[in-house]
């Protein structure tokens, strides 16, 4: 194993974080008893840990704490500096309604954490991807009036995607503050799950990158980064693979979106990996291993790729060492662990 440096020249900051509030965790519950809403990918992740086995406990009490453990966890594991997110899938499985109340009162009690250990938190709005009028105020709000340092929302909303144009009001008040939207995993929607279920496939393992890397390539196609060309979005767990097919996206797309074959596929003013390489940051969360992490460093760049742990969700504390042995000298760790997150967060020494 190897061992991380006990005093390194840079800070480590750690940008996809979970935290989940006391009351959002209790209407979980109740949503697992009741089945109100009947999202069997729902049932199956938060069935689980919303249960009495001690790995769910041990991580439901993690995933509440702004406080000790969290901090003991980050100190323990040499994290500085952690940028948080409301977990999946956040308020996204409430309607409309419900769920752009429930965002005010979680990223006002986001906010209050953060101002109580403002030397180590940094946190993301949440919002309601369905009421994209109160979502772009909220988002607003959390920027400009609590502090927060982007929006978070935890893809598909009750198996609705965000490549509809009547959803992007959003994103235009993400370009008009200049601030990222990350784009969080969750499990695939009731028409996409099947498959998945039976071989436990169908959360971190793989269902997470299957779902939310066709969240991203759908925005990508439906023209939304030329519509707002300033627009980033983040993408953990090392661009859920879609950086290993920047060549046969380009090629495929490249012929489809001539052919007239789909009538909701039209060209692009620029290559399908141009908006991979220039809309999108990505994090290392959930995979804590130096050869993906080097290979998104080569083919989109440097300056966009940076380190995240997916606490607690994947709470691995030897992988800050391992990847500290990565090949990129000095100024490369400092890029990864610090540089690219203080810019796009704006998290000032």
């Amino acid at each position: 194993m190897n061992q991380k440096n006990p005093n390194p020249p840079y800070k480590r900051i750690a940008t996809e974080e979970a935290w989940a509030p006391e009351e959002m965790i209790k209407l979980y519950r109740k949503e697992i008893q009741e089945k109100t809403i009947g999202d069997p990918g729902f049932q199956s992740l938060w069935g689980f840990f919303s249960g009495d086995s001690e790995k769910a406990k041990a991580h439901n009490r993690r995933i509440q704490d702004l406080d000790g453990e969290r901090l003991r966890d980050m100190d323990d594991s040499g994290i500085d500096i952690a940028v948080l997110g409301l977990t999946s899938p956040g308020v996204q499985i409430f309607d409309p309604a419900t769920a752009s109340s429930l965002a005010i009162r979680f990223n006002d009690e986001l906010a209050e954490g953060i101002a109580r250990h403002p030397d180590r938190y940094v946190g993301l709005a949440a919002f309601s991807p369905l009421d994209p009028a109160n979502a772009a105020k909220e988002l607003e709000r959390g920027v400009k009036k609590l502090g927060l340092r982007g929006g978070i929302f935890n893809s598909h909303t009750l198996g609705t995607y965000l490549d509809d144009e009547q959803y992007w009001e959003i994103f235009e008040a993400a370009e008009a503050l200049d601030v990222p939207i990350y784009l969080h995993p969750q499990t695939p929607p009731a028409n996409m799950i099947d498959p998945f279920l039976k071989r436990g496939l169908d959360a971190a393992v793989y269902g997470f990158a299957c779902e939310t890397g066709l969240h991203a390539l759908r925005l990508v196609v439906a023209g939304l980064f030329d519509r707002f060309p300033n627009l980033q979005i983040m993408l953990g767990h090392c661009g859920e693979a879609l950086p290993y097919w920047l060549s046969r996206i380009d090629f495929m797309h490249g012929h489809i979106s001539v052919s007239k074959r789909y009538p909701h596929v039209h060209p692009l003013k620029r290559k399908a990996s141009d908006y991979l390489k220039e809309n999108f940051y990505y994090t290392s969360s959930g995979v804590g291993w130096a050869p993906p992490v080097m290979f998104i460093r080569d083919v989109i760049g440097a300056d966009r790729m940076m380190y995240a742990m997916d606490y607690p969700w994947q709470f691995q504390p030897s992988e800050v060492g391992e990847l500290e042995q990565m090949p990129i000298g000095e100024a490369g760790l400092k890029q990864f662990f610090e540089d690219n997150a203080r810019k796009v967060f704006k998290i000032h020494e």
